[in-house]
């Protein structure tokens, strides 16, 4: 029963964390932004770089990028918690009704490391070249993000026993 509570707890944490990030993004949207628009400008990376031809200048593509972002946050955050309401309902039953019952956590947890590897790892860290920007450089924090959530991940993943008194 430990094991259990101890992966529905992870998977609530990472749920937090998910809520918090969006709902920083949505109630003060304005303040990250800047962040977004300076990646896709790619203004701040090497001066002598050859791929500036990547920048993406247009103000509507990148509020879109970044409704992108927020929206992919938000889902996350929704599949985590209702991934967790699942553990939770499922918490005293026999193993394999269990184990079936992480699917939502499976697929938000998988989102969420999709979303801070694939968005800003790979599109903004490789292709718009987030890595050479000394001030709009989110690959550090995205690393963060992603490992922990990658941890819980394979955590959960790991198959459950059946309850021994």
């Amino acid at each position: 029963m430990f094991l259990r509570v101890s992966k529905t707890l992870c998977v609530a944490a990472i749920a937090l964390f998910v809520t918090l990030v969006a709902f920083g993004n949505i109630s003060d949207y304005a303040t990250n932004l800047p962040f977004v628009q300076h990646v896709l400008l790619m203004d701040s990376i090497f001066p002598n770089s050859t791929i500036h031809y990547r920048a993406i200048t247009s103000p509507v593509i990148q509020h879109a990028g970044y409704i992108v972002i927020i929206a992919l946050e938000t889902l996350t955050a929704l599949l985590c918690w209702a991934g967790v309401l699942q553990l939770l309902r499922h918490i005293n039953s026999p193993a394999q009704k269990f184990n079936r019952n992480k699917k939502l956590a499976v697929i938000g947890l998988t989102l969420g490391f999709l979303t801070w590897h694939v968005g800003f790892i790979s599109i903004g860290g490789e292709w718009f070249g987030m890595w050479m920007s000394e001030t709009w450089n989110g690959i550090p924090s995205a690393f963060r993000f992603l490992a922990t959530i990658l941890l819980v991940l394979i955590y959960l993943a790991q198959k459950d026993d059946e309850l021994t008194d």
